[in-house]
């Protein structure tokens, strides 16, 4: 095994960023695989509507509310380690989901998968971080990175409907077995360890609070439009979650050897380019979520045939997370930052205005529209995280960055989703559903757009300009609490 935090250069630093950019794709392909499935799934298997929710959605949870936890644990115990750990957990569960024949074992391998993700997600940021000590070349690989963090998802109804519609719904779980194992066999050739040298023991309070927290809360976002978001359920797993965040904040003000340094939020641009990240990620897949239902049952498309019109949003996002570390090096992050949020407000008005003999030149103009605007903005806003966060603490800083995506992403397709859901379920039984499809998408339009234009306005006053240096934070000390 290679020495812990050894250095690496030249080919085999690239080759290891390739080996996690492929484990991250594999994220986004799981986030969207299953939805094309579910019509044979049902068709089999027999699960009721709440449990066909459940079998989606259990890999959104598990993700979202172990990612903070998980990478402390990678920071204390291995990056390598996690990395390896989180791929196989994440394979076994595929399999166990491929070959399941009831609604609760579904559940639990797609739980079983995004718990792996969770460990494996921040080594991938961590990893570029370790290999790739030049900034140039880092901030080159975090655009790659932001990159296949996009496309993943996009590939996942395209790769999925081919393989359902030939080989049936199992084909959804069975597609991660190989790749987990070409990854891992990768990872075990060019991966190296590494890990907070300083070797601070673990806040396990702080972690537990972490998981029940953020668990509380993507549960409350993924429920809220199903149950009502003032719903008993709904209103006592967002108290949950605030009391458990709350006392997660607190301690970590008190803790010796704290999993998150409160100080990262306090000043600089952690704050600000993690929300920038969050409303990014709000905006656009809860514009996945409204395009794919709007090209399904207003265009009446198959879902292989939507997922083929969504492939102009990965050339955006390519195209975008290229130019965007271009852009910040010579005129300062916010202009990216403020201009890809701009872009993607721009977009949500092309999508607001789709009607229902709309052909696909309005849906390819968002898609190239905003796609572009999201690549601007997330390489750059992830290498101000990063940049800030002492590599010690990388993964810690890598899982915050998880984490802030993963709620937006949650909070965008149930907020969005449940004023579609408003608009329709206000329709009037003689109305033509389609056309109330296409009022309900402008409606949830605007929300997206407004939101896009907030976090403009933000990344515009508070991320730095031509000087990055003179917004970053100061070295952080490793060890000891935060100062009363």
């Amino acid at each position: 095994m290679p020495q812990r935090n050894a250095p690496v250069t030249g080919r085999r630093a690239w080759a290891a960023v390739a080996v996690v950019c492929a484990a991250l794709f594999l994220i986004g392909l799981d986030f969207t695989v299953l939805n094309v499935a579910i019509p044979g799934l049902r068709e089999d298997l027999g699960p009721s509507l709440a449990e066909t929710q459940w079998i989606v959605d259990g890999y959104a949870l598990a993700l979202g509310g172990c990612v903070l936890a998980a990478g402390a644990l990678g920071d204390r115990y291995g990056r390598r380690r996690a990395f390896g750990l989180g791929l196989a957990l994440c394979g076994l569960a595929s399999a166990a989901g491929a070959t399941g024949t009831g609604a609760a074992q579904l559940i639990a391998a797609r739980c079983g998968m995004g718990l792996g993700a969770a460990l494996f997600m921040p080594a991938t940021l961590c990893t570029i971080v370790h290999v790739l000590p030049d900034p140039a070349q880092r901030r080159r690989a975090i655009g790659i990175w932001a990159a296949v963090a996009g496309v993943g998802a996009l590939f996942g109804p395209v790769a999925g409907g081919w393989l359902v519609d030939r080989y049936g719904w199992q084909a959804a779980f069975w597609l991660n077995v190989p790749v987990v194992a070409a990854v891992l066999a990768a990872a075990a050739a060019v991966l190296p360890e590494s890990r907070d040298p300083a070797t601070r023991p673990l806040d396990w309070p702080g972690a537990l609070l972490s998981c029940g927290g953020l668990l509380a809360l993507v549960w409350a976002f993924i429920e809220a439009p199903g149950h009502g978001w003032t719903s008993a359920a709904v209103l006592a797993a967002f108290g949950a979650a605030a009391l458990l965040l709350t006392g997660l904040v607190l301690r970590q003000l008190r803790c010796a050897a704290p999993m998150v340094p409160v100080r990262l939020l306090r000043g600089g641009p952690v704050w600000p380019a993690t929300l920038s990240l969050a409303l990014m990620s709000f905006a656009m897949f809860g514009a996945m979520f409204l395009l794919t239902l709007y090209l399904q049952q207003v265009r009446g498309l198959s879902a292989w045939q939507a997922g083929v019109r969504m492939v102009p949003l990965s050339l955006g996002l390519a195209a975008g997370a290229v130019l965007g570390p271009v852009v910040a090096r010579r005129c300062g992050a916010r202009v990216p930052a403020a201009g890809g949020q701009l872009l993607i407000a721009a977009g949500f008005v092309q999508l607001a205005r789709l009607g229902t003999d709309s052909g696909d030149l309005p849906v390819l103009a968002f898609e190239a529209v905003a796609g572009f605007g999201a690549g601007l903005l997330a390489p750059v806003a992830t290498e101000l995280v990063m940049s800030a966060v002492p590599e010690a603490m990388a993964g810690v800083g890598s899982a915050l960055n998880d984490a802030t995506r993963q709620v937006g992403s949650t909070l965008g397709v149930a907020v969005l989703g449940s004023v579609l859901a408003t608009a329709l379920g206000g329709a009037s039984g003689g109305s033509d559903p389609r056309s109330a499809f296409t009022d309900g998408l402008a409606d949830a339009s605007w929300v997206g757009g407004g939101a896009a234009l907030l976090a403009a306005l933000l990344a515009w006053s508070r991320l730095p300009g031509r000087d990055p240096a003179a917004a970053a934070l100061p070295a952080l000390p490793v060890l000891g609490p935060e100062p009363d």
